[in-house]
Formats: structure tokens, sequence, C-alpha cells
């Protein structure tokens, strides 16, 4: 029986892409000797290190305050580690009230999209893209532009150029990406800032991923531009860095004024951030470093690992590759959903098809596949090309 009522906008979005292939696995039994591969999410599944663990524990046992509302934009303590760390690495300026902590990385996203746009906005998209992003702007009736790529997967800021229209309010870049894998050159990043510029929109730039890039180095200098903050708006995610999914911890940096928007939406939405997530974010940042260098050491050789599998695979081709992801062409005639549901039950792999970051109308789409390799080691992705080697449909 159908809801009634029912927001139309939301009725129109996609379910979640994640959800959907968990439903792939109902009913299907895994023997010992070839368990589920999953490649499906791109999150951590091991727990933070001990000693991070202990400082959430320890603030939960004896810092009162941990327990209670806190800040809406986050704590201070946070935030100015956050600028005094981004001011380092990125070689330019970012003061303590340029940064704002969220309910993770997700929630950054949708409350700035609240201060840019509203129904019959429009929001440029680089595809393929981050489905997260596209439901969102779904929801709230806002046109998500699609900005297709090239081969290499990297946007043309003449292409975007030339979709920017009276509507348009905002254009999106995940770099490193998710899901194609591919590090955006630091050329091409301020390129798009300056068409921002130049256009009187917002570039939302979205580093959830920036401690495993694939170079030395920062992934930009944006933050050296004195002025960054009237068109650049940056995301970032804790969860990946320090294993912290879980408690939802993310940020965003952007000017004052835009802040002082997103103020409005955290107070309505979440009040504010978990106090102990941003604690152990806070405890991650001042002693983690070395460990967070292992951490992208290891995502490296994975994506090595991964990038000579990908090609020792005939017919397959990788269009990307890099932080947690490859983006590949399968080479069969199967449409990527109908192969990604059969590869659960005839290969014991769990992806998710091109459809699932692509508009629908894309053909591209029915030969992609994406692969989050960041839990699955260099022997267990010797194991999926084996498995996907064997292949035959």
């Amino acid at each position: 029986m159908p809801l009634s009522p029912l927001n139309p906008a939301l009725a129109r979005t996609s379910a979640p892409p994640v959800m959907e292939a968990r439903r792939w696995l109902e009913g299907v039994t895994f023997p010992p000797e070839r368990p589920l591969i999953n490649v499906s999410q791109a999150a951590p599944v091991a727990p933070p290190p001990e000693a991070l663990r202990r400082a959430i524990a320890d603030a939960a046992l004896e810092n009162p305050a941990a327990h209670l509302y806190g800040p809406v934009l986050g704590l201070p303590e946070l935030r100015a580690e956050v600028a005094a760390q981004w001011s380092a690495g990125y070689g330019g300026q970012v003061r303590a009230d340029q940064v704002a902590i969220t309910q993770g990385c997700n929630q950054a996203f949708c409350a700035v999209m609240a201060t840019l746009a509203g129904p019959g906005d429009a929001v440029i998209l680089p595809v393929p893209w981050y489905f997260n992003h596209k439901m969102w702007l779904d929801m709230q009736g806002v046109a998500a532009v699609p900005l297709h790529t090239g081969p290499d997967l990297l946007p043309d800021p003449d292409a975007a150029a030339a979709l920017i229209g009276p509507a348009t309010r905002a254009i999106v870049l995940v770099s490193p990406n998710n899901p194609g894998g591919v590090d955006y050159p630091p050329a091409l990043i301020r390129a798009f800032l300056d068409l921002a510029r130049r256009h009187s929109i917002a570039l939302v730039l979205d580093e959830t991923y920036r401690d495993f890039l694939s170079g030395p180095g920062p992934a930009h200098d944006l933050f050296a531009d004195p002025d960054w903050d009237d068109s650049l708006i940056q995301l970032y995610s804790f969860s990946k860095a320090y294993r912290l999914t879980g408690h939802r911890v993310g940020a965003i940096v952007a000017s004052p004024a835009r802040l002082a928007q997103v103020e409005k939406f955290q107070d309505t939405v979440a009040i504010c951030p978990n106090q102990l997530g941003q604690i152990g974010a806070l405890w991650g940042m001042r002693n983690l470093s070395d460990w967070l260098a292992g951490e992208r050491a290891e995502i490296l050789a994975r994506r090595a690992a991964m990038a000579a599998g990908l090609a020792g695979l005939p017919g397959w081709k990788t269009l990307g590759c890099g932080a947690y992801f490859a983006y590949v062409e399968h080479p069969f005639a199967l449409p990527a959903p109908d192969l990604a549901r059969r590869l659960v039950r005839e290969a014991g792999v769990l992806l998710l098809p091109g459809t699932m970051f692509m508009p629908a109308a894309d053909p591209a789409a029915a030969r992609q596949l994406r692969i989050a390799f960041a839990n699955v080691d260099t022997a267990g992705i010797a194991q999926l090309m084996e498995r996907l080697r064997g292949l035959a449909f």
C-alpha cells in the first residue's frame, strides 16, 4: 500500500546503493574455501588504534562534559587543530573560525548544500559521481547537472563552463575521487576555483580521502590564496584517517559567514557533533601522524597490487585506481547491474555497478564497476583477481 502523504522529491530519490547491494547477499551461502570478498564499501572495518580507543574511553569515564551538548560548530580545540594542520600542510592560512565540525562528511555536504542551493537551483557534479551527493540534491529538488569526464576520469573546466547557467550555484569535486580513484592534479583544481570565481559560484572540494593521495606533497595550493574563502568550500572526513566511521566526525572549511549559515542547519539537524568522536579525532591528529603514514603506505601497496592485477585481466580496462577505489570497464555483454548480482552467487564477490554512479540514461554505466579495495589486503586482492579471471559470462 503506498505511503500517503509522501514527499515526491524523496520518493524519486534512488535507494541507498550500498544497502541495496547488501540485499543481494540474502539467501546466498559462501563455503569456507571461498568466502565472500566484499569490495562494495569504502569504510574501514578495523577499529581505531588501541591508544585512540583508550583516549575515547578515558573521556567517557572522566569528562562529564563529553556527554552533554557541545558547541554547534564543534569543539574549539579540534577546530583550532584543523586550522593549524591545514595551514602547515597546504602552505596557506586557515583560521579556526573558518572550520566547522560535523556529524560525518556526508552531513558536511548536506549542510553546505543547504546554504547554497534550493529547489530549482543547479549544482554541477562530475560523473561518475558519489551517489550520496546526487541523492541529497534529488531530495532537495536541486538539479544535479552531470559533467562527463574523459577516459582518464578528469573533469574539464571548459566543459564545466559550458554547463553554468543562471540557476547554477556550485561545482562539486571529489579528490582523490570516489568512485573513480583518481587524484585531480593541483593545476586542475586551481582551474576550477578560477572558474567558480569568474561565475560567482562556489567550488565545493570534498577531500575525504586526502590522507591517501598517491603522490607526495599537498593536493593543491588553494589555501595559500589569501582570498580563498570567497569561493572555496572544503569538506573532510576523520572516518577514513582514524577509523572513526561509527563516531561520525567530519569537517567544513569555509568562510565564517558561510559557517554562520551552516550553524542554522547543524542546530536543527544534529544540535552538535558527537563529542566523543571529536575527542578521538583531536587525539588522533595530535598523536597518530606516524601511524597514519603507515596506513597510507598500506593503501598505496594495495593500490599497486590492484593496478597490477587488473592489468593482467584480459579485456578489462582500468579507468582509475587510487585512494580506496578502482573504477573499471568489464568485458562482458551483461549490463553491470546483472553482472554484479551474478558475481555474488558465482564468484563470491560483492561490488557496485557503474549504474549507481551515473545518470540513468548513460550507456557507459552498463560497462563499469567500482571496486573498493581498502579492506582487502594484497593476498585478498590476488584472490579477487583469480576469481575475476575465471569468469565466463
